[in-house]
């Protein structure tokens, strides 16, 4: 049989937490979010006339997402060119490559959280203003008119239960009545 030792004062029960000295790897996430602030930072500085963060509107952010359309490589059909609107063209056409709008929007929400991490304040966060948000419902709405495809809201799952009629969600309120228990063997 064992005998276990009683711990004394100057025994520590529990390990202590040291921290390693390698912090763990950044997530996908946040690598692209440093990224995405550093690429913006390089476009602030190169902007003429050079501009700081605090002088940054929802203009700017409108600019800088324009610029970054160069480098796009989803095809975005103009309303003159005959394959506007169908989803899978036969042939290859002239039309200019985008930025695709899931790109952006997802873009706009790292440099968001980004912007707020290095100490800005949500109430002057350009990459939440209005114009970007317009801006973005734009390029959703055209993008999909373009390829044919109509953008649809993700619908929400549907619960496994059924929903709870009026007098059961409440039942559990009322002291004098018992709380209902719902048999869902027979769905």
């Amino acid at each position: 049989m064992l005998a276990l030792e009683a711990p004394s004062d100057n025994h520590l029960q529990y390990p202590l937490l040291v921290p390693s000295p390698h912090p763990p790897a950044p997530t996908r996430y946040e690598s692209q979010k440093r990224r995405d602030w550093n690429t913006f930072g390089q476009y602030l500085k190169n902007h003429r006339p050079p501009l700081t963060l605090s002088r940054c509107s929802g203009a700017h952010i409108l600019e800088f997402l324009r610029y970054l359309d160069q480098f796009g490589k989803t095809k975005v059909h103009t309303s003159c060119c005959p394959f506007f609107g169908h989803p899978h063209p036969p042939v290859p056409c002239p039309c200019p490559l985008r930025q695709a709008w899931g790109s952006l929007d997802a873009l706009i929400g790292r440099l968001r959280a980004a912007f707020e991490e290095n100490g800005g304040h949500p109430e002057t966060n350009p990459f939440g203003s209005r114009a970007v948000r317009l801006y973005l419902r734009e390029v959703r709405d055209s993008q999909a008119k373009a390829r044919g495809i109509a953008y649809e809201k993700k619908k929400r799952k549907k619960s496994a239960l059924p929903p709870l009629k009026k007098h059961q969600r409440h039942a559990h309120a009322r002291e004098d009545q018992p709380m209902l228990f719902l048999d869902h063997s027979a769905s």
